[in-house]
């Protein structure tokens, strides 16, 4: 034996006893032992974790008694932080469990056996032997020939090279066994595995509850939702975040699945077209623009067109025809568009594509597009037809579809997901009655459009009924005049916050005015003037008030009376925004009559809108107000349920078309006369059409005032 090779030994035993300290421990017991107890890792899921790449090449590092950190830092961390000892051991204990059951199936028992061995515990309490040439000094033999100095070594020190050499020989086993292991059960993960095959158990019980069962949804999630992806997840937080992050990135060559730049920057910073990049244009469920339609698919052929040479559109596929068919739809105004762009800080430079007008729709046309939009797709992805060969059987079944659209995770998706982002979806549950009898009807009139212009020879949606149940009355749509004494008595014990302001003059100002909420969001002080409308007689008193000028449906302007008590309100929150009390204050010019509250920095300090600069006189979203009516009345609901069921599942159905129902009903119980109230409402008929009287805004005036003056004495 040569100095060499006894030094050889002694580096792997002291290599063997750094192992079994282990970073951040002392060297009295090994860093992973098998034998330690440990508690089992909670299972929250019935699919058995898969072992990945990672996983061979961190136990070859404890095989070889390096030090882990590096390694389970570089393959592990989406387990937890390596500090965390107890799920160190634990994680190294399933590992070998599972390399054990692998070898077993495969009969391999002596490999199961191998593989649960912790070769450091095979010296780890001897003292590291010393090299021939210190044994030599040590014992005066250093004029001894190299061999008696072997035999008086060997003679000493005998037993402990034989425990050294049997460690060396069962690391080399263990690696040749997980080397054969590694092409026996590590898999790479792919888009669609379930995310407990992959990830901690803790770690899937919480994404879990969030909705989140594969791989994919986690990734589209993160794409959808951007930098701050995880809020909203329980006991998910930025560590967790970034470890789950960092194993995706890891793994995104086996999984095809990109994580994208966006991901890395706030959402306030980033612009409409760097959004737009987000989703790829494909054959799936998408919005419009990014729907690639195949040739054999498009209606270019398609089974029920008209002869070209009729057509009075220029539209070769149905694709084209239904965007046809919107923008004949009554759109926003050029200025509209402008103020949209400017409020989506889109940047003037960036190309837009030919289709980036379906960004700047009015309500309307917005409305149009979704139902033509839900319809084309189900015909692409779903029927495989082109949507000018679709006949009344098609139509029959995706009115049954509407009742519920499946499979639900390709269909249906949460309220307010954004359409540049995969988490968007066409539906975000099975539709009512009324809403699929809405949908049947504004398909009509797609088709019907279609036929009118000579695209199609003839509308397959003639045939279709709506579901009997749709015609519900108005009265299961209002509130009776106890509940909204409730609403009332609920607003006077909210907080004096600035949201909960603006909530109490929109629940005021839409049962005075039966506005929609588009048109109530449009309006600013711009349009609200006083007026004076004098009698049909000499003598006849002066009729005078505020009125507000309206775009409705179709473009159409209306007038609309507000009683003087509601404008004494919005004089005080406009005072609350910081603008002035005066409606026609020029200083008040441009400012809408609902805006965002102005103490966010102060209630809500993380969010991203604290930092941003503060427009007082600037709109909000009908999203936002619809949000915030729809939480309102699900408190009232949480009021009732313990007294009134009943009433508890009125207000939990309400939406902000209930308080438009609640003003026509109230104002016919107050006398307001039918076709004043048509005119105010911008209905084309309350049942039946009724003329206006002559003299028509004095009469619409008083009646208003007179409706509003009713209100006041109940409530007092």
């Amino acid at each position: 034996m040569s100095k060499h090779g006894i030094e050889g030994s002694d580096a792997a035993s002291g290599t063997a006893s750094q192992a079994a300290i282990g970073p951040g421990m002392t060297g009295e017991a090994p860093a992973y032992p098998v034998s330690t107890p440990v508690p089992p890792a909670r299972s929250g899921t019935a699919h058995s974790r898969k072992l990945h790449l990672g996983h061979v090449a961190f136990m070859r590092a404890v095989v070889q008694g390096l030090d882990t950190r590096e390694s389970w830092n570089r393959y592990l961390r989406i387990e937890g932080e390596h500090d965390d000892i107890r799920n160190v051991r634990r994680t190294v204990q399933w590992i070998r469990d599972e390399f054990a059951a692998a070898a077993k199936r495969h009969e391999r028992y002596g490999t199961a056996r191998l593989v649960r061995l912790d070769a450091t515990r095979i010296t780890d309490k001897e003292q590291a032997l010393p090299s021939l040439e210190d044994f030599a000094i040590e014992h005066g033999l250093l004029d001894f020939s190299e061999s008696e100095q072997l035999e008086y070594y060997e003679a000493h020190h005998g037993q402990h090279t034989q425990r050294q050499s049997r460690r060396v020989r069962v690391v080399a086993r263990q690696l040749d066994a997980l080397a054969w292991l590694e092409k026996l059960v590590a898999q790479p993960p792919h888009p669609d595995d379930p995310i407990a095959s992959w990830l901690h158990p803790d770690l899937v019980a919480h994404l879990d509850a969030g909705g989140i069962k594969s791989v994919r949804q986690l990734v589209d999630r993160i794409n959808g939702l951007g930098k701050r992806w995880w809020t909203g997840l329980r006991a998910i937080g930025a560590a967790k975040a970034e470890r789950i992050m960092d194993w995706l990135h890891a793994h995104e060559a086996s999984l095809g699945l990109t994580i994208g730049a966006h991901v890395h920057i706030k959402r306030s910073a980033l612009r409409p077209h760097e959004l737009a990049r987000v989703v790829q244009a494909s054959t799936a469920v998408v919005p419009l623009e990014k729907l690639v339609v195949p040739s054999a698919l498009d209606g270019a052929n398609g089974l029920y067109r008209a002869p070209r040479q009729l057509c009075r559109i220029d539209a070769k596929t149905d694709l084209g025809a239904v965007l046809a068919w919107i923008k004949a739809k009554p759109g926003l105004s050029s200025e509209q568009t402008a103020a949209l762009k400017r409020k989506r800080r889109v940047d003037p430079a960036a190309p837009e594509g030919q289709a980036s007008w379906l960004n700047y729709l009015s309500h309307t046309q917005r409305a149009y597009r979704k139902e033509a939009e839900r319809f084309l797709l189900w015909a692409i992805v779903e029927r495989r037809k082109a949507l000018s060969s679709m006949t009344s059987e098609d139509c029959q079944t995706y009115r049954a579809f509407l009742a519920n659209p499946l499979p639900a995770e390709r269909w249906c998706g949460p309220r307010g997901r954004e359409k540049w982002g995969p988490l968007w979806r066409p539906f975000e549950a099975p539709l009512s009655p009324r809403a699929q009898a809405q949908a049947i009807t504004i398909l009509k009139n797609l088709f019907k459009f279609l036929v009118d212009q000579y695209y199609l020879i003839g509308n397959p949606w003639n045939d279709v009924a709506p579901p009997k149940s749709a015609s519900r009355p108005a009265t299961e749509r209002r509130f009776s005049r106890e509940q909204w004494e409730l609403i009332e008595d609920q607003l006077d014990h909210l907080p004096a916050t600035s949201a909960n302001q603006r909530l109490r003059f929109a629940l005021h100002f839409f049962y005075a005015t039966g506005l929609r909420l588009s048109e109530a969001v449009a309006a600013k002080l711009d349009h609200l003037d006083w007026m004076s409308y004098p009698g049909d007689k000499p003598g006849d008193e002066i009729v005078e008030g505020w009125e507000l000028t309206v775009r409705g449906k179709g473009e159409t302007l209306r007038g609309v009376p507000v009683p003087f008590d509601l404008v004494d309100e919005l004089s005080a929150y406009l005072v609350a925004r910081g603008l002035a009390s005066d409606i026609k204050d020029h200083a008040n010019r441009g400012a809408f009559l609902f805006g965002k509250a102005i103490d966010v920095a102060e209630r809500a300090p993380w969010s991203p809108e604290r930092t941003t600069a503060f427009d007082s006189k600037e709109g909000i979203a009908t999203s936002t107000l619809y949000a915030q009516l729809k939480d309102f009345f699900t408190t009232c609901a949480a009021k009732l349920a313990s007294t009134d069921p009943k009433g508890a599942q009125a207000f939990e159905a309400a939406s902000t078309y209930w308080l438009r129902h609640t003003h026509g009903a109230h104002s016919i119980d107050a006398g307001v006369p039918f076709d004043v109230l048509q005119q105010n409402l911008g209905h084309a008929s309350l049942n039946t059409i009724v003329l206006p009287a002559p003299n028509d805004g004095r009469r619409r005036m008083q009646a208003v005032q007179a409706f509003w003056a009713q209100k006041g004495k109940r409530t007092k």
